[in-house]
């Protein structure tokens, strides 16, 4: 009885054994999936995604960086700052200082030891010191300033020719384009970070007075005034500032325009002080509310709202109405592409405008002219005239616009401010700016004690006027 029990077991464990490996080896997979294929596919083909990592993986970036890292340069600020006050200094009338020290970054644009970095990083200096890839370190000297772009000229005496970076064309930067941010994030020394040109004529005020090139290469405190270099090693930005919520990078950082910090250091440099040409155009960009009230398609380039009177612009022919859409060939799709390519002449210099009126493209030849033919300063007010179309708008025919004012008296005590109108001084009509100027010719620097009785118009375009003793 037991030999047939063992022969069963074993003929069903044979079948068992036959039966797994027939299932395992030699049956064919009969199972059945079903799938929906959609009409787009929501992902890159493969063949795609391997071009973008092969051109990643094509690209050399140490070269650029060699170069780069020994003219990017790290810059101290000691600067001086009152203290907290203890009681025996409130007593003994001491005002306690202390020295706080900021960091940045600089790079060297030639031999001789000049160096450019953003005016944020070196102001209120009472020290700056240079410190090198090599590890010396040298007193620095300010140039000049721009406060507007946000740079600094810097100059230290090395006994030896200093390697330095030349200047790329940032003009013709393109979307996309791979970049290098070198300089000293958390005061850590020659750091060296990738990305791509995320954008151009990037504006952070909101009124379009900045046109910063947009990198996603990681930027950080410490970082500003260093170095964004294309992948030959030439300049094309300085790094000035970052978009975040927490004070560190989270994935946009900006750069000034090489073509701008250029053009700002070789004025400081011949002239002591930026020479700023102004087109003479007051608008904006042209978008498609625009396009719709003037009844056309279009909606690139920049829209004249206005144009200032003795300006280039208006020497030139540009009309209200017209749409600015190149200046030397460089396209014009925004107001910040303007004011980008603007900053980069000086008065003097001649810019062709390529612009559309009425559905003709014409071209013209404007000659830029000085800041100072549009405004004067007078009681620390910045002055300006008032265009043909604003005294129609207001019914306004003559006086002279308040465009920025630092007189905190007239402001308390009056009121005055942007958008103000002066329109007399001591019972003489205001036309235009050249009557302050008469003036203050006329009494020099005891021009405030000759003022008498001020008439001006708010900004509600209520006439008003005042008397002083």
């Amino acid at each position: 009885m037991k030999k047939i029990l063992t022969l069963v077991m074993v003929s069903v464990l044979g079948g068992v054994v036959t039966l797994g490996a027939y299932k395992l080896f030699l049956e064919k997979d009969n199972t059945v999936m079903v799938t929906t294929t959609p009409e787009k596919p929501a992902f890159l083909p493969t063949t795609n995604l391997n071009m973008a990592l092969n051109a990643a993986e094509n690209t050399n970036f140490t070269t650029a960086a060699d170069n780069a890292v020994h003219a990017v340069v790290h810059v101290k600020n000691v600067t001086i700052s009152s203290g907290h006050m203890t009681l025996q200094d409130f007593f003994s009338g001491r005002s306690p200082q202390r020295a706080q020290m900021g960091t940045g970054s600089g790079v060297i644009v030639n031999a001789d030891g000049y160096i450019v970095t953003n005016n944020h990083v070196i102001q209120n200096a009472s020290e700056l010191s240079v410190t090198l890839n090599n590890n010396k370190t040298y007193t620095a000297q300010v140039v000049g300033t721009d406060p507007k772009t946000d740079i600094a000229l810097l100059k230290i005496d090395a006994d030896e020719d200093l390697p330095y970076i030349t200047f790329g064309d940032s003009d013709n930067v393109k979307i996309g384009e791979w970049v290098l941010a070198v300089g000293n994030p958390f005061n850590l020394t020659s750091t060296v970070t990738a990305g791509i040109i995320s954008a151009k004529s990037r504006d952070l005020t909101g009124q379009s007075s900045q046109s910063f090139l947009q990198t996603d290469a990681a930027v950080n405190p410490g970082n500003s005034g260093g170095a964004l270099v294309n992948t030959n090693g030439e300049l094309i930005g300085i790094n000035t500032a970052i978009s975040s919520q927490t004070g560190s990078y989270v994935g946009y950082s900006f750069a000034v325009p090489s073509n701008i910090a250029r053009k700002v250091i070789e004025d400081i440099m011949e002239f002591g002080n930026v020479q700023n040409g102004v087109l003479g155009i007051q608008g904006g960009t042209f978008n498609s509310a625009v396009a719709e009230e003037m009844g056309v398609n279009y909606t690139e380039g920049v829209y004249v709202a206005d144009v200032v009177k003795n300006s280039g612009a208006e020497k030139a022919g540009i009309k209200k109405g017209d749409v600015i859409k190149k200046l030397d060939n460089i396209e014009i799709s925004k107001f910040e592409d303007l004011s980008g390519y603007i900053k980069t002449k000086r008065p003097n210099d001649t810019v062709t405008v390529e612009l559309l009126r009425d559905n003709d493209i014409k071209s013209v030849s404007v000659t830029l002219t000085k800041t100072e033919i549009f405004t004067v300063n007078f009681m620390k007010m910045e002055l300006q005239d008032l265009s043909d179309s604003f005294k129609e708008k207001y019914d306004i025919s003559y006086g002279v616009m308040v465009k920025k004012t630092e007189n905190r008296w007239l402001y308390s005590n009056l009121g005055i401010s942007e958008g103000y109108i002066i329109t007399g001084i001591n019972d003489n009509k205001i036309e235009s700016i050249s009557d302050i100027s008469k003036f203050k010719e006329a009494y020099g620097d005891d021009v405030l004690d000759h003022i008498k009785k001020l008439e001006y118009i708010n900004t509600r375009k209520e006439k008003k006027e005042v008397l002083f003793k």
